[in-house]
């Protein structure tokens, strides 16, 4: 896949680098926001080639694209330059809601720690397992060991030193300066500051007694720290002279915040991260159960609006409390579940493109990613959505009723099961029962109640475009050739759609003339802009797709002229698109043209041209079966 002309065509169609205001990433999509939301073409986006789904979601314009988002994401970076950083100030210019904006912010300070968070996290989960081992079969105590020590240091620095990572992430979307706000949090975790919070005696500042605490593994201070520090430096900045800014706007911000952090912001910030994890304990001992269920049900539709982010600083700032947490055990049921309903997608569709999908789906999903699942497979036949929100509420009500719990903050998924095994015999087995209720119960909902299953489509880029054709069967039919070239199987094909045979049974040409003629009396039923594909039905019902090169969407039409329109019925050797084949491969694109029925039956069986080489008109292959009723 061409990643440059992808990220190209993204940042055209979002309405150019001009109309983004900020874009960030996580595991599986871009989210951007946009100046002019009205400006973004949506259905172009979600026709290219890589996208799974466009989403307009608070405030954000987000382009989900599975595997392939930080490939993508590196290729558009530098096409936008300085608006790819997140900041406050750039808001759209339509009205956003507070409650949107707010969690906009939270998005975009936490997104960027969420993978440094998690392989912490699954390094803590394998050490509680070589801990469990050393203890109950070796009866050895690791834990004094300077392996265990070393790697237990690199599972918990990031904890421990959460205030000065979030300080960078903080100021970069408060846009303010990032080496000053990390010096205010390093401040915080400074040996010596931690010496004098802990220690018996009162601490006094410019005289004046200041609250004492922990920031050590903190979250909330130092981000209410850096929010008052942009305005802070923006306001010093503009009353102080050119000559002194270089050196005065830094110091003086240093000097006010330090202070202003540990006696007002920075109280302020942990009594807030209290409630809020008090909060959430006090609906855990109401019913944990229910809690269990609420998230293992809904984490997966808070996905679809990405306001799950809004949340994930409570475990996050849960692992910084009291060294573990709960949240996400209950949204890996919810995972596990969206996996699940996609291993039923795969097992029960006809659907050759959407089996491959949920097949791939599953796997990305069992590993903590499931926005594939979600937008592949589950949420597009809308059943399997639901039976995965079921099952993912009965799991995370075992857990609960367990009391599973991680040791640290990690992404969900068959990776990162060690870090529940912190959590007791009792625990332990209630989350993985409860992973396997949502797996296997979405799986079973799937195949045993069904969904409606999507037809085969006649081509992977603007398939739904195509028409509903009811044809007649066919029988020992001989198709000529639409183009002169080299012939060969399909199976030679680059593009991994055509040669699994996903879109249907034939071969393909190695044009050596530019021009595509009609290989039978036939209907055009589809001939796209671009003119690269064009989808004809015969006259004896059989449905071809003859698409002309690798990638030559990109082209947009250039060296391609049409010859004839949709809803035309030409005769045989009438001609349909002719192409510049020498610049178009002189732009660096394959011109093998896969000429492909689209509707054979599986049984039907195609045989090639025994010939190396074929002229117009000649027999380019012999089919010999039936043709099916289904919609392309």
């Amino acid at each position: 896949m061409d990643f440059q002309a992808l990220a190209q065509n993204i940042l055209t169609n979002v309405g150019g680098k001009e109309n983004v205001a900020s874009l960030e990433r996580c595991f599986t999509r871009l989210r951007f926001v946009l100046k002019d939301s009205s400006k973004a073409n949506s259905d172009e986006i979600s026709h290219l080639e890589g996208v799974i789904q466009v989403l307009n979601a608070n405030g954000q314009f987000q382009v989900v694209l599975g595997n392939n988002v930080g490939k993508t994401y590196d290729a558009i970076e530098p096409m936008i330059g300085e608006a790819t950083s997140a900041s406050v100030d750039d808001a759209p210019k339509e009205k956003v809601g507070i409650g949107t904006k707010i969690l906009n912010v939270i998005a975009a300070i936490f997104t960027p720690t969420v993978p440094a968070i998690a392989a912490s996290g699954m390094i803590k989960g394998f050490l509680a397992i070589a801990v469990i081992v050393a203890t109950n079969v070796y009866h050895t105590d690791i834990t004094k060991f300077n392996t265990y020590i070393i790697l237990s240091a690199a599972s918990d620095a990031l904890f421990y030193f959460m205030p000065i990572i979030l300080a960078r992430s903080s100021a970069k979307v408060f846009k303010t300066n990032e080496y000053i706000a990390m010096v205010i949090a390093a401040t915080l975790c400074y040996p010596s500051i931690v010496n004098l919070m802990t220690g018996k005696a009162p601490v006094t500042l410019f005289g004046l007694q200041i609250t004492k605490a922990s920031y050590t593994s903190s979250v909330i201070p130092i981000i209410i720290a850096v929010f008052i520090l942009a305005y802070l430096e923006r306001f010093i900045d503009r009353i102080m002279p050119e000559v002194l800014k270089i050196i005065m706007v830094p110091t003086l911000c240093l000097l006010i915040m330090v202070p202003a952090t540990l006696m007002l912001f920075g109280p302020i910030g942990i009594y807030l991260g209290n409630f809020i994890n008090w909060l959430y304990y006090y609906i855990m001992h109401f019913s944990p159960i229910l809690l269990g269920a609420f998230i293992g049900g809904i984490w997966c539709v808070l996905v679809v609006f990405g306001a799950h982010r809004a949340i994930i600083p409570i475990g996050i700032n849960d692992v910084a409390k009291t060294g573990h947490q709960n949240l996400l055990a209950f949204a890996g049921a919810a995972n596990f579940s969206q996996a699940g309903a996609a291993l039923g997608v795969f097992l029960k569709t006809k659907n050759k493109n959407l089996k491959t999908v949920s097949a791939s789906a599953t796997v990305t999903a069992l590993f903590g990613i499931t926005e594939p699942a979600i937008y592949g497979a589950n949420l597009r036949l809308k059943r399997p959505m639901v039976y995965a929100v079921i099952s993912g509420a009965l799991g995370g009500a075992l857990m609960g009723w367990g009391g599973s719990f991680g040791n640290a903050f990690a992404n969900q998924g068959i990776l990162t099961i060690p870090v529940y095994a912190s959590s007791g015999l009792k625990g332990f087995v209630c989350y993985l029962l409860g992973c396997a209720i949502a797996f296997f119960g979405a799986c079973i909902l799937t195949v045993v109640l069904g969904f409606k299953d999507l037809p085969e489509k006649l081509s992977s880029q603007n398939s739904e475009e195509l028409a509903t054709i009811p044809v007649a069967a066919a029988e020992d039919e001989e198709i000529a050739s639409p183009l002169a070239g080299k012939v060969i199987a399909l199976a030679q094909v680059k593009d991994e759609v055509f040669s699994s045979g996903a879109m249907g049974k034939g071969v393909a040409v190695v044009p050596t003339e530019g021009e595509v003629v009609a290989p039978a009396d036939c209907e055009v039923q589809v001939l796209y802009p671009t003119m690269h594909a064009i989808g004809l039905l015969l006259d004896n019902g059989i449905q071809l797709l003859i698409h002309i090169g690798q990638d030559t969407v990109e082209l947009k039409g250039k060296y391609f002229t049409s010859h004839t329109e949709v809803g035309a019925h030409l005769r045989k050797g009438d001609p349909i698109v002719s192409f510049d084949c020498a610049k178009i491969k002189q732009a660096g694109y394959d011109l093998t043209t896969p000429v492909i029925i689209t509707n054979a039956a599986p049984d039907a069986l195609i045989t090639m041209t025994d010939e190396n080489e074929v002229a117009q008109g000649n027999v380019l292959m012999e089919f010999k079966g039936k043709v099916t009723n289904e919609e392309v």
